[in-house]
Protein backbone atom coordinates (compact mmCIF):
# COMPACT_ATOMS: atom_id res chain seq x y z
CA UNK A 1 0.00 0.00 0.00
CA UNK A 2 2.92 2.04 0.68
CA UNK A 3 3.12 2.25 -3.66
CA UNK A 4 -0.34 3.26 -3.77
CA UNK A 5 0.57 6.27 -1.81
CA UNK A 6 3.69 7.27 -3.17
CA UNK A 7 1.60 7.37 -6.68
CA UNK A 8 -1.30 9.14 -5.14
CA UNK A 9 0.98 11.71 -3.98
CA UNK A 10 3.24 12.04 -7.35
CA UNK A 11 -0.34 12.09 -9.26
CA UNK A 12 -1.63 15.07 -7.00
CA UNK A 13 1.49 16.90 -7.39
CA UNK A 14 1.71 16.62 -11.14
CA UNK A 15 -1.82 17.53 -11.47
CA UNK A 16 -1.67 20.35 -9.25
CA UNK A 17 1.59 21.86 -10.98
CA UNK A 18 -0.45 21.40 -14.45
CA UNK A 19 -3.32 23.22 -13.06
CA UNK A 20 -1.54 25.94 -11.49
CA UNK A 21 1.09 26.55 -14.65
CA UNK A 22 -2.43 25.97 -17.01
CA UNK A 23 -3.54 29.38 -15.12
CA UNK A 24 -0.13 31.23 -15.10
CA UNK A 25 0.33 30.63 -18.58
CA UNK A 26 -3.08 29.88 -20.25
CA UNK A 27 -1.86 27.26 -22.74
CA UNK A 28 -4.48 24.62 -22.77
CA UNK A 29 -1.81 22.33 -23.58
CA UNK A 30 -1.22 22.19 -19.40
CA UNK A 31 -4.85 21.21 -19.42
CA UNK A 32 -5.02 18.69 -21.59
CA UNK A 33 -1.91 16.64 -20.10
CA UNK A 34 -3.54 17.22 -16.51
CA UNK A 35 -6.79 15.06 -17.97
CA UNK A 36 -4.30 12.91 -19.14
CA UNK A 37 -2.94 12.17 -15.91
CA UNK A 38 -5.93 12.15 -14.00
CA UNK A 39 -7.31 9.75 -16.68
CA UNK A 40 -4.52 7.44 -16.71
CA UNK A 41 -4.04 7.26 -13.03
CA UNK A 42 -7.76 6.23 -12.42
CA UNK A 43 -7.42 3.14 -15.23
CA UNK A 44 -4.05 2.02 -13.01
CA UNK A 45 -6.07 2.21 -9.56
CA UNK A 46 -9.06 0.43 -11.03
CA UNK A 47 -6.51 -2.16 -12.43
CA UNK A 48 -4.77 -2.47 -9.01
CA UNK A 49 -7.99 -2.24 -7.14
CA UNK A 50 -9.14 -5.71 -9.33
CA UNK A 51 -5.95 -7.61 -8.90
CA UNK A 52 -6.34 -6.60 -4.87
CA UNK A 53 -9.58 -7.89 -5.19
CA UNK A 54 -8.87 -11.14 -7.13
CA UNK A 55 -5.88 -11.44 -4.60
CA UNK A 56 -7.87 -11.53 -1.46
CA UNK A 57 -11.07 -12.67 -2.46
CA UNK A 58 -11.06 -15.14 -5.38
CA UNK A 59 -7.38 -16.90 -4.83
CA UNK A 60 -7.91 -17.49 -1.39
CA UNK A 61 -11.13 -18.80 -2.18
CA UNK A 62 -9.75 -20.71 -4.58
CA UNK A 63 -7.05 -22.10 -1.75
CA UNK A 64 -10.26 -22.63 0.67
CA UNK A 65 -12.24 -25.12 -1.75
CA UNK A 66 -8.82 -27.34 -2.53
Amino acid sequence: MLIVRIFLIAVALLLVLNIALYLLTRNPRYYRLAWQIARLSAVLLAAFALLYVLERYVLVAWRVLL
